[in-house]
């Protein structure tokens, strides 16, 4: 019998400026949530045609793009280019260094662009190692309704209810799902215990954690951060409610390091962390190619 997690705290993602013009709700890598280990930050971003994320370096980490509304266009210093799509994820190992940009499409409705992207820790053993992509397509990832249809899972990296996702896409590990829940609607979803999790949510609201005290009412655009201790969590949407509730819930393998971050730069002391600055700025140890390098999609903020 699962043992059901308790929430550790709640609190709004409030809106910012980020990038060129991008308006992003930053949840984790804020003073309210920092360093929840293997996650360094978590933004929920809207980029309208003229606003974007131009050239810009990475060392350390792993990012998880997820497009939720319309589509990004990716170009880096390697030669690698492509978009990613409404439904559509790409998994970013930086590694020892990597030089993109990440650009909104120009909608032909005039519809902003909509995702969220999670930054993860990698294992120190990592930090330096090659970096790579893996796209995963909307329709590669499984999907699965339980209580009656009332509850609908796209299974993007874990397992839920006897069903696995494709494949591992991150060195760290991590699970990570998209939950609809329709009014009267009710799901547990096992987690590996001892990881840290977390649920953001993106519409509607929802009841989370075991009836009476321990649970909490939640609206959209709010980060439910969960104790390790239990291996379940379990979600709800009142019968009444007007509309259904979307969130998306997170797990991931804590790792037993510390973390110095600069700007897009993470290692485990300053010193590596000066020593990313310096390379960066040398063009050297990982970071050769940005030498003279500028994306074709950063050239004009339009396309």
């Amino acid at each position: 019998m699962s043992t059901p997690r308790a929430i550790r705290q709640v609190f709004h993602a409030i809106e910012q400026s980020e990038g060129v013009g991008a308006r992003v709700r930053r949840s984790i890598g804020t003073p309210k949530l920092r360093n929840f280990s293997p996650f360094l930050m978590l933004d929920h971003f809207t980029s309208s045609p003229g606003a974007g994320f131009p050239d810009h370096p990475h060392r350390g980490q792993e990012t998880i793009s997820y497009v939720l509304q319309g589509a990004i266009d990716h170009e880096d210093f390697a030669g690698n280019a492509g978009t990613i799509e409404a439904g559509d994820l790409q998994f970013m190992t930086a590694g020892r260094g990597i030089m993109h940009a990440e650009m909104p499409r120009n909608n032909a409705d005039g519809t902003p662009n909509i995702g969220m992207q999670l930054w993860v820790d990698l294992p120190e053993k990592l930090k330096l190692c090659e970096p790579r992509y893996r796209d995963l397509r909307a329709k590669e990832i499984p999907q699965i309704e339980v209580d009656d249809g009332k509850v609908t899972i796209k299974i993007i990296s874990g397992q839920s209810h006897g069903t696995d996702s494709v494949q591992e896409l991150a060195y760290t590990p991590v699970w990570i799902f998209d939950v609809t829940i329709k009014p009267g609607g009710k799901v547990t979803q096992e987690l590996p215990g001892g990881w840290n999790a977390f649920a953001y949510t993106l519409s509607g609201t929802a009841l989370f954690g075991t009836t009476g005290k321990d649970q909490q009412t939640v609206e959209k655009f709010h980060n439910v951060v969960f104790e390790q201790k239990g291996d379940a969590v379990t979600v709800e949407v009142d019968p009444s409610a007007e509309e259904e509730s979307r969130f998306i819930l997170v797990a991931g393998l804590p790792l037993d390091q510390k973390v110095v971050q600069y700007g897009p730069f993470v290692l485990n002391s300053q010193e590596q962390v000066y020593q990313a600055m310096l390379d960066y700025q040398s063009h050297s140890n990982g970071f050769e190619r940005a030498a003279g390098w500028r994306s074709e999609i950063g050239k004009s903020m339009v396309h």
